[in-house]
């Protein structure tokens, strides 16, 4: 089968491997697209702290059951399906305590083993979530960033009329405003550094500040009457964005660090102290919340498709990193065709 293999530094290839057989409990699928995510651009740079050359990339796949061994009889051979890449060591704490999305080994399928850009890709059939009609494959890519959306509301105590800013326009920051929107925000404040995903944002209905030319500071205050906003999504992971986030959330405001920052960053710890502001974390995203992100897939299919900005066929898998990193381009989330060698 051809797979698109980090080989280097700087080096993806489309490769032949051997069709992978399901072990007892698992299924073969046959795999129709799969998204490519921040951490597999880590991982192309060489700066992923776990990933090994060489890997088939792809935790965000997608597509339909070839084949089924043993399993419980809940699927079918021809069902399409997503799954939850998380594996966990089962031992832990965080395991034991219920709670293995954040266990202290946590590994994910195209990271810590051969993942799903490819032909084909095995998993276990309990992590496998049937993909509902009428949500299209375009759409159904965008389940595995979903999750983490869903994750990311829970954790920051989201409730319909909440204010919400979002840094950064990325996947994972449209994302969010899409959400938050359908979820009844009352203001939903997005900003970016790239004029292109700003003027997609204006497109697609948000109140989008481009952070080039104008202050988000200022505008949120304007927006807020001084106020601040009741949360502030930040998913961007730069410095300069985790030291403004205490100045646009209000008094007892909430500030949820969805972006993985790389590197100990500042934060305003005297004004999260004086304004009784609240900060929390979010990482990946249940067993259970993937099942709800597959359910809210029905609902945002529209919308889910709209993120999607490319799709590259498999055969110029090794392409697809050079793309993303030119400005002339505008990618937003970036697909790769599995089906297409």
């Amino acid at each position: 089968m051809k797979s698109l293999v980090y080989t280097a530094p700087e080096v993806v290839e489309v490769l032949e491997n051997p069709v992978p057989e399901p072990k007892e409990g698992q299924v073969r699928i046959k795999v129709k697209y799969c998204g490519v995510c921040g951490s597999d651009i880590h991982i192309f740079r060489g700066t992923h702290p776990r990933a090994k050359a060489p890997l088939i990339l792809g935790h965000e796949f997608i597509g339909t059951i070839d084949t089924i061994n043993g399993g419980s009889g809940a699927f079918q051979v021809g069902d399409r399906v997503a799954a939850y890449p998380l594996l966990s060591c089962g031992h832990c704490f965080a395991c034991k305590t219920g709670i293995p999305h954040v266990c202290q080994t946590l590994k994910l399928i195209g990271i810590d083993c051969d993942g799903g850009m490819a032909e084909y890709v095995c998993c276990a059939e309990n992590v496998l979530f049937k993909i509902p009609e009428g949500v299209s494959d375009r759409a159904a890519v965008t389940i595995e960033p979903l999750a983490v959306i869903v994750r990311e509301m829970h954790q920051s105590g989201f409730k319909p009329m909440d204010n919400v800013c979002i840094i950064g326009a990325g996947p994972i920051g449209l994302l969010t405003a899409m959400v938050a929107r359908k979820s009844g925000a009352d203001q939903v404040i997005i900003c970016d550094y790239d004029k292109a995903r700003v003027d997609m944002c204006r497109k697609l209905g948000f109140d989008a500040v481009f952070g080039r030319e104008e202050d988000l500071v200022e505008h949120v205050k304007k927006c807020t009457n001084g106020t601040g906003v009741d949360i502030v999504y930040e998913c961007s992971g730069a410095e300069a964005a985790a030291l403004q986030t205490t100045d646009l959330a209000r008094i007892q405001g909430m500030i949820c660090m969805t972006a993985t920052h790389t590197a100990p960053h500042k934060m305003n710890l005297q004004a999260i102290n004086f304004k009784e502001q609240k900060v929390t974390g979010t990482r990946v995203y249940t067993m259970r919340e993937f099942g709800q992100a597959v359910e809210l897939s029905k609902l945002m299919a529209d919308d889910l498709e709209k993120v999607v900005t490319h799709i590259v066929p498999l055969s110029e898998g090794y392409k697809v990193f050079d793309m993303i990193k030119d400005p002339s381009v505008n990618t937003v989330k970036v697909a790769v065709d599995c089906s297409q060698v």
